[in-house]
C-alpha cells in the first residue's frame, strides 16, 4: 500500500481546531459541576443537575450524528436543501418529544416513580430539565452548519464557535452563581444559553460556504438524487447509534437509584464522567477528520491510521498519570470542589474507567471507516450489543453484587464499551481490506 500523502503535522493542523473545540465543550462539565458543588445543597443539585442532563442527552441523540451526515453528503445545492429539511423536521420532533416529558404528571412519574428519585431531588431537575428545552435542537442546528464548515477545511471557525459558546456559558453561570441561584438551574441555564449563542454564531460564519453550496450545480451527480429515504437509510444506523450510546445515561440513573449509595452516586458520576470525558473527546473528535481526510480513493489510510495510534497513546499514558497519582486528589477535592467523602467515593470509579478514551478512540476510527465506505450497517449492531451488555452488566453489578452505584456504572461502562469495540472488529478488517484493494 502507497504512503499517505498526508503529513502527521497536516493530519495535526486539520484534527488541532476540531480537537479544541472538543475539550473546550469537555470543560463545562467539571466548571458547572465545581459552580454547583460550592452552593447550599451540593450533594443534592449535583444529583438533580446530573439526571436532568441524562435526559436532555437522549432526548439529543437522534441529532447528534448530523454533523457526520453533513460532512459525508452535502456536495451540492440539492443534496444541501434536502439535508436541511430533514434536520428541521428531526429538531422538531425532538422538541415536541421533551415538551411531552416535561409535562409535571409524566415526568414525576419517570424520576419518582421508576428511578426512585426523592421528591425534593425529582423537583429540582423538573426545573432543570425546563431549562434545558432549547437545548438540543440548538445543537442539531449547530452540528447540520458544523458539517458543512469541516467539509470545506474551515475546522477553525467550528473552533472559534466553541469559544462565543464557552463565553456564554461561563457569563451565565458566574451571573447566576453571583446571584447565589439554585445549583441545578445555574448548570441548566448555562448550558442552554451557551449552546444557543454557538449555533448563532456558527449559523452566521457559514453563510459564505452556504452560498457557495448554492450556487453548485447537481447535473455531473451520476448518482441517485439524495432524499429523505436515502438520507435515512445513511443516517437511521448513525442516530441509533448515538440514541443507544446517550439514552444509556438514563439507564444507568435508573440503577443508581435502586444501589447503594444512590445519593452518593448520583452525585459524583457527573464529576467522574466530566474528567474521563476531557480525553474521550479527543478520540470523538477525531471521527470527523478520518471522514473528511481519508481521500476519495482511500489513499491517506496509512497517515490517518498511524495519527490514532499516536493519540492514543497519549490518552492512555496522560490519563494514567492523573489516576494514578495525587493529581487525583487536587482534581475532585480542589478543582471539582467535592466534600472528602465524595472525592474519597469517586477515586475506583475514576480509576475504572482508564482506557475508556482509548476505547473511544478506537470506536470512531471503527466508525469512519465504515462511515467512509457507507457500511453504516454494523455501527447500529455494535450499539445494540453495547447497551445491553451495559444492562447486563449493571444488574448483575447492582441487584446480585450489591456495588455501590458509581463502581457498578464504571464497570458497565467499561464492559458494554469492549463488546461493541470486538463487534466491529470484523467489520474493520473488511473495510480495511477494501481501502487496500481501492489502493
Amino acid at each position: 500500500m502507497g504512503k499517505s500523502i498526508l503529513s502527521t503535522k497536516k493530519i495535526f493542523l486539520f484534527w488541532a481546531p476540531l480537537a479544541a473545540t472538543w475539550l473546550m465543550m469537555s470543560v463545562e462539565g467539571p466548571f458547572l459541576a465545581a459552580l454547583i458543588a460550592r452552593l447550599a445543597l451540593p450533594k443534592y443539585n449535583l444529583a438533580a443537575f446530573g439526571v436532568a442532563f441524562s435526559f436532555a442527552l437522549i432526548i439529543e441523540s437522534p441529532i447528534i450524528m448530523l454533523m457526520s451526515a453533513s460532512t459525508a453528503l452535502v456536495n451540492n445545492r440539492h443534496d444541501y436543501c434536502t439535508l436541511r429539511s430533514y434536520t428541521f423536521m428531526l429538531n422538531s420532533a425532538i422538541t415536541v418529544f421533551m415538551i411531552i416529558g416535561l409535562i409535571p404528571t409524566v415526568f414525576h412519574f419517570i424520576t419518582q416513580g421508576l428511578i426512585g428519585l426523592p421528591p425534593n431531588i425529582a423537583h429540582l431537575t423538573h426545573v432543570a430539565s425546563l431549562l434545558l428545552l432549547p437545548w438540543p435542537a440548538a445543537i442539531g442546528f449547530r452540528r447540520f452548519y458544523q458539517g458543512l464548515l469541516i467539509k470545506n477545511n474551515l475546522t477553525r471557525l467550528v473552533a472559534y464557535g466553541t469559544v462565543i459558546r464557552l463565553v456564554f456559558m461561563a457569563s451565565t453561570a458566574f451571573f447566576l452563581y453571583s446571584l447565589r441561584i439554585t445549583g441545578a438551574y445555574i448548570g441548566a441555564a448555562a448550558l442552554s444559553t451557551g449552546v444557543i449563542a454557538e449555533a448563532l454564531f456558527t449559523k452566521f460564519t457559514v453563510r459564505g460556504t452556504v452560498r457557495s453550496i448554492l450556487r453548485s450545480e447537481n447535473e455531473n451527480d451520476n448518482k441517485e438524487k439524495l432524499n429523505f429515504r436515502s438520507i435515512s437509510k445513511f443516517y437511521f444506523p448513525l442516530a441509533l447509534t448515538a440514541i443507544l450510546a446517550l439514552g444509556v445515561h438514563p439507564m444507568v440513573t435508573f440503577f443508581m437509584g435502586k444501589s447503594h449509595f444512590p445519593i452518593e452516586s448520583l452525585a459524583i458520576l457527573p464529576v467522574v464522567n466530566s474528567l474521563i470525558f476531557v480525553f474521550r473527546s479527543l478520540g470523538l473528535s477525531y471521527q470527523e477528520v478520518i471522514i473528511a481526510l481519508l481521500g476519495a480513493n482511500k489513499e491517506n489510510y496509512e497517515g490517518v491510521k498511524k495519527f490514532a495510534l499516536y493519540l492514543g497513546a497519549f490518552l492512555l499514558v496522560t490519563l494514567s498519570l492523573i489516576l494514578f497519582t495525587p493529581l487525583l486528589h487536587i482534581w475532585f477535592l480542589k478543582v471539582s470542589g467535592l466534600s472528602f467523602e465524595l472525592a474519597q467515593f469517586s477515586i475506583l470509579p475514576a480509576r475504572i474507567l482508564v482506557i475508556l478514551p482509548l476505547l473511544t478512540l478506537l470506536i470512531s476510527f471503527q466508525r469512519a471507516l465504515l462511515v467512509h465506505t457507507t457500511e453504516t450497517g454494523p455501527i447500529k449492531g455494535a450499539s445494540v450489543i453495547e447497551i445491553i451488555m451495559i444492562i447486563f452488566t449493571l444488574y448483575i453489578t447492582v441487584f446480585q453484587l450489591r456495588l455501590p452505584g458509581a463502581v457498578a456504572a464504571a464497570i458497565s461502562y467499561m464492559v458494554g464499551r469492549l463488546f461493541a469495540n470486538s463487534y466491529l472488529l470484523p467489520s474493520q478488517l473488511k473495510a480495511i481490506a477494501f481501502i487496500k484493494q481501492k489502493k
